[in-house]
This record gives structure tokens, sequence and C-alpha cells, in this order.
């Protein structure tokens, strides 16, 4: 396998393989990828694309909506930007073959929540699938990209000068080192940090940690959106009912039939994310209730059939016939809205690494992202890349492969294995029930103190010296035949992201001591004018910077 790229893309969805597309085709470029593809946030999205192409639509409603949903935390020239650009990436998603639904020669458009107009393209209820899949098929079939997969990027390689030069990654049978000049992180999400998510399972916040403990600089980590409507069924995966379904009509009940989202917000089942799931939790809180109800039975059959046969198969699956009975549904983190900042060109406060998607804050969300605007980020921002212009790195002497049977027989024991395990059950409980969807600061306190101790405990395991201890350009390398240890490995580095994202998280919702947008305070409920700025991360320390929205200029 190579070991030498100009760039490295770290992550598959649509932001990754986008990106790879984009960069000029005269660069090597190396797409690393956890899982088989296609495995990502991208290719469970439901809901669709938003951008408004519709003749009674504008780029001035799609921008006033964006900064209306991120409560004052847009950066309005990157909402311009996103918005702006819509147009071209849809019409070069259909260009490379993505199949829209369509209305006679028009492509079709539906409502979602918080948008003021009908504006988003959609493929049925899979249209993340639609997308990906058309993507995944011009990426190998491009000679310029090559898939590294399935692969795992551990650290960030920066020389002296704090510049990245390419990462540390599981690759098959070796822990090895893969230069580039340039890495652009595309790793999606952090949603396996909570128990409750619509999130995959590869979704561990790998490029936010790996960029952080690299020292680069992160931004308003507290806001995490969380879906008011996933499947609630025992034994049943949190699978994400699509705001859509609200749009097209759908209600939200309680086992007595009753509107409730109504009490909380004038637009009831259409408000903003955070405001139905908050309505949610309360009224959970104040029934007993294990999960309240989402009736699709207002909507035309006919309807029904053609814009959600996805998960109309999966009910089914489960049980549940939505043409004749409500769904159970509670709310699940769904999207990180902050990240690693990055500008419009996708660069960090590091030197030769970029981020794209949801790894990076671009100031595009706020506080809370509008719907349908991910999909749209990955692809507006992704095409940026075709603008890079790769510095050529020195070359770098790779050191004599170390002894792999001496280091994991050190290294890995069945104790270690086991408290990896009970780790990755424990943190993500604990992260739901003190920064979910509302939270105060006594619990947050509390959680920190127990995640410091658990990295701590984390740190001390043989297998965490011995990898922090890899040098540049060393190799582990061990049989093919160990592919027991590979998993073991993995587990570890997810772990060890979980564990750096899940202490940034309740750190910075603790910080902001107010509600806005995805992140309500018990204690702290009213936004306050005086918190209308950033939360900026710089490794261990935390402060704010000033927000830099804006009014939309007539």
């Amino acid at each position: 396998m190579t070991d030498k790229f100009d760039v490295l893309v770290i992550g598959a969805g649509a932001a990754g393989l986008y990106t790879a597309l984009c960069l000029p085709e005269h660069l090597q470029v190396g797409l690393i990828n956890k899982n088989t593809l296609p495995v990502s946030a991208s290719d469970w999205a439901q809901g669709g694309i938003a951008a408004a192409i519709a003749p009674e639509d504008s780029a001035a409603l799609h921008v006033q909506d964006t900064l209306a949903a991120g409560a004052g935390l847009c950066d309005l020239e990157a909402v311009k930007f996103l918005v702006g650009q819509a147009g071209a990436c849809i019409d070069s998603l259909v260009k490379m073959g993505v199949a829209f639904d369509r209305t006679g020669p028009d492509l079709a458009l539906t409502l979602e929540a918080a948008h003021s107009r009908r504006r988003v393209l959609h493929a049925a209820d899979t249209t993340g699938k639609a997308v990906i899949a058309t993507l995944t098929a011009k990426v190998l079939s491009r000679k310029n990209i090559e898939l590294v997969s399935p692969a795992f990027a551990l650290s960030l390689w920066l020389d002296e000068t704090g510049r990245c030069h390419g990462i540390s990654s599981i690759c098959g049978s070796q822990v090895k080192w893969l230069r580039a000049s340039a890495v652009v992180l595309a790793t999606g999400g952090g949603g396996q940090v909570f128990a409750h998510t619509t999130n995959p399972s590869v979704s561990t916040g790998d490029g936010v940690a790996i960029a952080w403990r690299a020292g680069a600089l992160l931004r308003d980590l507290e806001f995490v959106q969380f879906h008011p409507t996933a499947l609630s069924k025992v034994g049943a995966p949190r699978f994400l009912i699509s705001e859509a379904v609200r749009g097209e009509g759908a209600h939200l009940v309680d086992s007595k039939g009753y509107r409730f989202a109504f009490d909380s917000h004038p637009s009831g089942e259409l408000a903003p994310r955070d405001v139905v799931s908050r309505a949610i939790f309360r009224h959970l809180q104040k029934t007993g209730e294990p999960h309240v109800w989402l009736d699709l039975r207002p909507i035309a059959v006919d309807r029904l059939r053609y814009r959600f046969p996805n998960i109309i198969q999966v009910c089914a699956d489960w049980g549940i016939d939505i043409f004749s009975e409500p769904v159970p549904v509670t709310p699940a983190a769904h999207y990180w809205m902050g990240g690693i900042v990055a500008d419009k060109f996708n660069q960090t406060s590091i030197p030769g690494l970029y981020a794209v998607g949801e790894t990076a804050s671009t100031g595009v969300h706020g506080a809370n992202r509008l719907a349908s605007n991910s999909l749209l980020e990955c692809l507006v921002f992704g095409a940026q890349m075709g603008l890079l212009q790769v510095e050529a790195g020195k070359p770098e002497a790779l050191a004599d492969p170390l002894d792999a049977g001496e280091i994991l027989e050190k290294s890995i024991c069945r104790k270690d294995i086991e408290a990896i395990e009970h780790l990755r059950v424990e943190l993500p409980n604990l992260v739901w029930q003190s920064a979910g969807i509302c939270r105060g600061q006594r619990d947050l306190e509390s959680a920190i103190v127990q995640v410091e101790i658990w990295r701590q405990e984390f740190a001390s395991l043989p297998l965490s010296q011995a990898l922090d201890d890899l040098l540049p350009g060393q190799i582990i390398d061990f049989s093919p035949a160990d592919a027991e240890n590979s998993s073991i490995l993995r587990n570890w580095g997810e772990l060890a992201n979980l564990l750096d994202i899940g202490y940034l998280i309740l750190k910075s919702a603790a910080f902001r001591t107010e509600s806005r947008g995805g992140h309500y305070r018990v204690d702290y409920p009213l936004t306050d004018p005086d918190w209308c700025t950033h939360t900026l991360i710089s490794h261990c320390n935390w402060y704010k910077s000033a927000a830099v929205s804006g009014r939309i200029e007539d």
C-alpha cells in the first residue's frame, strides 16, 4: 500500500467523498475509511438538501432562515456563501446522476421545520444514500484516488514547525504512518458519545479529537442538536424518522392524541428541532411515559408510499404499521454544530490541516443547524478543496518496524480489554444523563470529574502508553492472522476519542451559563445577550470570542 500521498482525506461520507472528487486531478489522494464503503451519517440522511431554487424562494430567505435557527452565532458571510453556492452544487449532483424526485420536469421540493419555503430536494426518504452511492461510484472510477480501507486514523503527524505532514493509522495488519502534503479531516460527528443517537457506529468524533490533541483551535462544542423523532422500540436502534414526515403533515401526539408541541411553540411540530425536542422531553417528564407518538396517518396514503418507503419498511420490520398506528418516538443526539475552526477554504489553525463537513466549524450553523443544511455544507465546502495548492513536504525517513509481538504481548491483556469495553458503555450513558437535552451545573461538574478519572485510567493502560510512545515513521507490523488485535486497536482508538470529546462537550456545556440553540441549561433557561459569543477551546483553555453574526443586508 502507498504510504505517501499529496492529500489524505480522512472520512468517506458526503464531505470526504465530494472533497476527494473536487481535489485537483493531478494530485494523488488517499481516502481513509474506517469501514467498507459506504458507512456514514450522510448515507443515513433521509430528509434532503436545502437549496433556494424555486421561483417563490430566494437566497435572502434561505439566509434569513439559517440565521434565525443559528440563534445569533452564525457567521453571516459564511451563511451567504453556503446559500449562494447551493444551486451550483445541486447542478453538479444532477450531472453526476443523483436521481432526485421530480414533479414533472422540475425538481421536487418539500418543507421542513424552520424553513419559510419549500426548498428541500429529496430522493424519496433515502436522499443521503442516493448521494453517497453516486459519489462512491465516481470515487472508485478515479485513478488518482486510492481507497485506504479499512483504516483508522490515530493521530496527526506534525513537524517541528507545527505543520501537518500526515497521520498515524491502523491499516490492515499495521499501525503505521501515512505521509501527505495536506490532510483533510471529514470524519463527521460524535453522536456515539451519547447513549441515544441517530448516528452510525463510526461517528466517534475522531477528527475533532485528534485535531484537539494536536493543538487545533475548536469552537462551540456545547451545541449538539437532538433530533425530536427517533424510533423508540425495545431492541431497535434509534432509527431517525425524518423531519420531512412532519413537513408533509404528520402530527406529534401523546398517548391521548393531544398535539402537545403547540404548548411550547405556535409552529407545533414544525418548530425548530431544539424546541420540539425539549417539548417532548418535558412532556415525558410530566407524564412519566416512555415515549410520544408520531402519527403519519394525516398524510395521504399514496403520498406516504411515494415519499417514505424506507421509513415504512423499517417500521414494518419492527412490527409497526404506520398506515394504521402511530410510531413511538423520542429525541436522540443527531448533529454536532461545533467542531474544528475552519475558514472559507477549510483551513484550520494548523498549517496543512483542513476540515470539511460536520467535523468543521465554519460558522454556517451557529447554535442550531437549519434542517437539510448539513449535506449542503458538505458539498459547498468540499468543492472549495478544488482550489487547494499543496506544498511539497520534505522527505521523512521511516524508522524500522517494531517488534509487534512483544508490544502486543506486553500491552494487551484480558483485563484491559474488559476495561475498554466497560468504558465504551458507561461513558455514553453518563454524557446522555448530564449533557443531554437539558443540562445543569451540578450534573455537568459531577460528570466532568468522572470523565477525568476515566481518562487518567485509560492513559495508564499499557496499550495507551505503547502507542503514545510511537515515534513518527515507526511501524508496528503484526500478522494479518491477528485480526482480533486489529479490532482491539480500533476499539482502543475510538474510546480514546470518545473520552476526549465527552470531556470537551461537558466542559463547554458547563462554561456557557445560558440557554441558546441546541444548548439548554435548566439552571440558566434564558438566552443571555452577553453570551452572544463563541466558545473557543485552545487545547485545555476555554474562553469567549465575539460572535460574527450580522443582519441581512437589503
